[in-house]
C-alpha cells in the first residue's frame, strides 16, 4: 500500500513580491518597492497581515515627522545637529514608505486584500503625509521666520495632489497625460516620485535645513502646475 505524498507549494520569493508592485516612479521602483518586497517576504514568513505593515508604516512616518517638528526650533538655533535630525527623518520616511509598498505586495501575493484594508492604507497615507508636510513647514518657518503663511497653506494643499491623483489612477477611469516610459521622461517624473521626493527632503534636512524654504516653494510650483495641467487634460478629454 503506497501512501500519498503531498508536494508543498513553493514559498514566494522577494522577486515574486516585487513583481506585483504598483510602480510609483523610477526611484520607487528601483529602491522602495524592492525594500518593500523584502519586508513583505519577512511579514509573510511571520504570518503578519498587510494591515500590520500599514500601521507600522504610519507609526514610523509619524515618529520621524514629529521628531522634525519638535526639534525644528533647536536645529535652527544650533542647539541640535541638523544632520542627526535629518538622518532620523530620511531613514524613518524611507522605511515607512517601503512598508507602504510592502502591504500591497503582501496582500496581492497572499490573497489577503480587502476593501477595508485598502481604506486603511489610504487613510494612513493621508495621515503620514500630513505629518510630513507639517515637518517641512515647521522647518521652513524655524529657519526663515518671514515665511509667508499663504505659502505654507498652499504647499500643504498642493502636496496632496500626488496622493489624490495616485488614488484616481488606481481606478477603472485611470489615464495618464504622459504615457511614454522612456528614461528621459521617467527622470523628469522623479519630481513627482514620492520615494525620490522624501529622499531629497531628508537630504536637505541633513545638509542644509535653511534650504527647506526653497524646497517647499519648488514643490508648491510643481504640484500646483500638475494640478492645473491635470484639470485641463481631463476637461479636454471630457469634451
Amino acid at each position: 500500500m503506497h501512501s500519498a505524498t503531498t508536494v508543498a507549494e513553493p514559498r514566494p520569493t522577494v522577486a515574486d513580491f516585487h513583481r506585483v508592485n504598483r510602480g510609483g516612479g523610477l526611484f520607487s521602483e528601483s529602491v522602495s518597492q524592492w525594500l518593500g518586497a523584502v519586508f513583505a517576504l519577512v511579514a509573510q514568513r511571520l504570518g503578519l497581515r498587510p494591515t500590520a505593515l500599514t500601521i507600522t508604516n504610519l507609526v514610523l512616518g509619524l515618529a520621524a515627522s514629529v521628531t522634525v517638528v519638535a526639534l525644528a526650533g533647536r536645529v535652527a538655533a544650533g542647539a541640535v545637529p541638523a544632520w542627526l535630525v535629518g538622518l532620523v527623518a530620511l531613514v524613518g520616511w524611507q522605511v515607512a514608505y517601503a512598508l507602504d509598498c510592502a502591504d500591497g505586495q503582501l496582500a496581492r501575493v497572499t490573497g489577503q486584500g480587502s476593501a477595508a484594508g485598502a481604506r486603511v492604507d489610504v487613510l494612513c497615507d493621508v495621515a503620514a503625509q500630513i505629518a510630513l508636510v507639517a515637518a517641512l513647514s515647521a522647518t521652513a518657518v524655524a529657519q526663515r521666520p518671514s515665511t509667508p503663511t499663504w505659502l505654507v497653506a498652499t504647499f500643504a494643499g498642493t502636496w496632496m495632489v500626488n496622493l489624490v491623483t495616485s488614488v484616481m489612477q488606481a481606478g477603472p477611469n485611470a489615464a495618464s497625460m504622459v504615457t511614454s516610459t522612456s528614461l528621459p521622461v521617467r527622470l523628469v517624473k522623479l519630481v513627482r516620485d514620492y520615494g525620490a521626493v522624501i529622499f531629497v527632503a531628508g537630504l536637505v534636512l541633513m545638509a542644509a535645513p535653511a534650504l527647506v524654504f526653497w524646497v517647499i516653494v519648488a514643490f508648491t510650483v510643481v504640484n500646483g502646475g500638475f494640478l492645473l495641467a491635470s484639470i485641463a487634460f481631463s476637461a479636454r478629454a471630457s469634451l
